[in-house]
C-alpha cells in the first residue's frame, strides 16, 4: 500500500471553509483523493515522476479526467496513465460501491412511488450531478435478478387458501401505449400468515393467461389448497376449474356486494349492503339462507357462501380478497406516480420490487388464525372436494 503524505495549507482551508459556496470539503476531497491516485501510480511505476532509477517498471503517460459522485457532490479527478501496463487504482474500486449505494438510493425512491424525474432531482441536490429519467430508469434494472428470483422461487407446502386478482398498468410497446394485466396471487399458511406467491404481466385477462399463471404456481410448488378467493372474472373461473380442480372457489363477498347493491335504485343501496352484511356474517349457512335472500341473490349466493364450509374462525379472512384489493390499490398508487412504464420488464421489476417490500412487512405481523383451526380444516378436506365438485358440475349445466 502506497505511504501518503498529504501537505494542506492552513490558510487555504480557512479560506475554503469560510466561502458559502459549500465548495470547500469537495475541493479537500478531490486534493486528498488526487494525492491517493499519485502516490499509487509512484508505487506501480516503482519511482516518483522524473526519477531515474533501475527499478523502474514503466513510464507516465499524461493524465486522463474522470468524475467521482460522491455524497458531497461530484469531484473530478486527474488519474495517471502509464505508456505500457494500465494503471490501477483502489479509489475507483472504492468508487464502484458507492456508485451501487447511489443506485440503491435511486430504485428505492422509485418504488416507493417517488417518479423518476423527481428522484433525478432529487439526486441533483444530494450529488450536485444531473440524472436523466433514461439514467435513473437504468439504475432500477439492478434491481432485476432479485426481483426474478422471488417471482420464480419454490413455493413451500402449507399454502391452505389463496387469493388472486389482477390490476392494470400502463406500457409503452411498439411505439403504443397499451394496458396490461399485473395478475397478483397471495396466499394464507398454515400458520395463518400472508405471503405474496406469484405475479405476472399478461396482455389481458382471460382463461389461458390465467391458466398460464396458476400453472405456473403449480409448477412451482403450490398444492393442497383448500380454498381459491376472487371476483367473478369468467377467466379465473375456468382456469381454476382446470388447473386446482379439487379447490373449491369463494366468490369475494365484497366484489358479489357490490355487484348487487350496483342493480338496485340507489335509495335502497345503503340498506342493501346492511342486509348483505349482516347475511353473510351468519353463524350458520340455513340461517343465511333465508327465502327472500335467496330469491334475490339466487345466481350467486352459493358461490359467495362457500365459506361457510370452513372453521369460523377462518372465515372471515378468506370470505373476501379485500387483502389482495388493498395490495393492489398499493400498486396503482405507485403506478400513477410513475405514468406509462416504458417496458414491460420495467413493469415487472419496480412493481415486483414492491411486492417484495410488502411480503417482508407482512412475515412480521400477526397470525390470522389458530392451529385448533387448521386441525378442524383437516377433518373437512373431503367436503371441500365434495363442494368444488358439485361447483364444476353446476358451471357445465349452466
Amino acid at each position: 500500500m502506497a505511504q501518503l503524505n498529504i501537505t494542506l495549507d492552513q490558510e487555504e482551508i480557512l479560506r475554503l471553509l469560510a466561502d458559502n459556496s459549500g465548495d470547500a470539503f469537495k475541493i479537500l476531497l478531490q486534493e486528498a483523493l488526487n494525492s491517493v491516485l499519485r502516490a499509487e501510480s509512484a508505487e506501480q511505476l516503482r519511482a516518483a515522476p522524473y526519477e531515474r532509477t533501475g527499478e523502474r517498471t514503466d513510464c507516465r503517460n499524461g493524465t486522463r479526467e474522470r468524475g467521482l459522485t460522491t455524497r458531497i457532490g461530484t469531484i473530478e479527478l486527474s488519474v495517471p496513465r502509464h505508456r505500457n501496463v494500465p494503471f490501477k487504482t483502489l479509489v475507483f474500486e472504492n468508487y464502484k460501491r458507492s456508485e451501487a449505494a447511489l443506485i440503491t438510493t435511486m430504485a428505492e425512491m422509485v418504488v416507493a412511488g417517488v417518479s423518476t424525474a423527481k428522484v433525478g432531482r432529487v439526486m441533483q441536490e444530494i450529488c450536485g450531478k444531473s440524472f436523466s429519467k433514461q439514467s435513473v430508469s437504468e439504475a432500477c434494472a439492478e434491481l432485476d435478478g432479485a426481483v426474478e428470483a422471488f417471482r420464480l422461487r419454490p413455493i413451500g407446502p402449507g399454502c391452505l387458501f389463496v387469493m388472486v386478482d389482477a390490476t392494470y398498468l400502463k406500457v409503452r410497446e411498439n411505439h403504443r401505449i397499451v394496458s396490461k394485466a399485473l395478475m397478483v396471487a397471495i396466499a394464507m399458511n398454515e400458520s395463518g400468515r400472508k405471503e405474496v406467491i406469484g405475479f405476472d404481466l399478461a396482455d389481458r385477462e382471460e382463461a389461458a393467461t390465467w391458466r398460464a399463471f396458476l400453472s405456473s404456481l403449480r409448477k412451482r410448488g403450490l398444492a393442497d389448497v383448500r380454498m381459491f378467493t376472487s371476483d367473478a372474472h369468467e377467466g379465473i373461473i375456468a382456469a381454476l376449474e382446470d388447473v386446482f380442480p379439487d379447490a373449491p372457489w369463494q366468490r369475494c363477498q365484497a366484489h358479489f356486494a357490490r355487484n348487487v347493491s350496483d342493480a338496485a335504485p340507489k335509495r335502497l343501496r345503503a340498506g342493501l349492503r346492511s342486509e348483505l352484511a349482516e347475511m353473510f356474517n351468519c353463524g350458520t349457512l340455513e340461517e343465511a339462507a333465508a327465502p327472500d335472500a335467496v330469491r334475490r341473490l339466487d345466481e350467486g349466493f352459493d358461490d359467495a357462501m362457500t365459506v361457510m364450509a370452513l372453521p369460523e374462525g377462518m372465515r372471515r379472512c378468506t370470505r373476501t380478497s379485500n387483502y389482495l384489493e388493498r395490495l393492489n390499490k398499493e400498486v396503482k398508487r405507485r403506478s400513477r406516480v410513475i405514468g406509462i412504464f416504458p417496458n414491460s420488464a420495467s413493469a415487472i421489476r419496480l412493481m415486483g420490487a414492491f411486492l417484495m417490500e410488502e411480503n417482508d412487512r407482512w412475515a412480521a405481523m400477526g397470525k390470522m388464525y389458530y392451529s385448533p383451526a387448521c386441525k378442524e380444516l383437516e377433518a373437512r378436506r373431503s367436503e371441500l372436494i365434495v363442494i368444488a365438485r358439485r361447483q364444476q358440475d353446476l358451471r357445465r349445466v349452466a
